[in-house]
């Protein structure tokens, strides 16, 4: 991008959903790409949540971008923007879930865990004074979205939602189209599975969690300001 441009998304920063949204249909690319800055993270976050891998999960938020903002007319405000916007994504990571692999449902998962009341195991962690022998931020953040990858789907989604990026139940419930009792039990059971002990000592990281920034961020924001310009959704 060029400076003019780069100085055009720093004013957007502070810009209401709202106006973004109404520039946005005005084929403005700076709002595009503010938008794409500012939930590349929560939707990064959620759609790896079910497909469990890094690619499938840009895929899916980079197809998300594209079914949103051409269809960007049919938003109301009636619901929060992100609320849409993440919806779609999560209906795109969903569908490439199902077409990846069979699904379980949310009953049998249960009954399996109830009948078996088996816990993942992790290694224990020791607290070691020596910083050279201590496990590094990136080992924990490795053992952590291994743990979460680990978790049964339905479980998963809402850790993730609930956990990681800070949604209350009921947006959780409204995300996921289901009760806020559902998400309120499912969080209860991923944390169990989790372990005691793993998440005492490792929840200040959870929000470091899949990280999508940096270079991430700025080539999602190309990839779908290119595929925009390709159905002529911007100049």
């Amino acid at each position: 991008m060029d400076r003019v441009n780069t100085a055009r998304l720093q004013d957007l920063t502070g810009m209401p959903d709202g106006v973004l949204v109404t520039q946005a249909l005005a084929r403005d690319e700076a709002a595009v790409r503010e938008i794409v800055r500012r939930y590349n993270q929560r939707l990064f976050r959620v759609a790896r949540s079910i497909v469990r891998n890094d690619a499938d999960a840009e895929d899916a938020v980079q197809s998300g971008y594209l079914q949103a903002f051409t269809h960007l007319a049919s938003f109301r405000a009636e619901a929060k923007f992100s609320t849409w916007l993440t919806r779609i994504v999560l209906n795109e990571a969903i569908g490439r879930a199902r077409r990846n692999r069979p699904t379980t449902g949310v009953e049998q998962i249960e009954l399996e865990q109830n009948s078996s009341a088996q816990i993942i195991q992790f290694p224990l962690l020791q607290i070691h004074p020596d910083p050279e022998t201590a496990m590094s931020r990136q080992e924990i953040r490795a053992l952590l979205e291994q743990a979460v990858d680990a978790l049964p789907d339905h479980f998963r989604d809402v850790f993730v939602l609930r956990d990681v990026e800070g949604l209350s139940a009921d947006e959780t419930a409204a995300q996921l189209s289901i009760k806020p009792e559902t998400v309120n039990t499912r969080l209860f059971r991923a944390r169990r599975l989790l372990r005691t002990a793993i998440e005492e000592q490792l929840a200040p990281s959870f929000s470091g969690l899949f990280p999508f920034d940096g270079e991430r961020c700025v080539h999602m924001a190309d990839r779908v300001v290119v595929g925009l310009k390709r159905v002529g959704q911007l100049p």
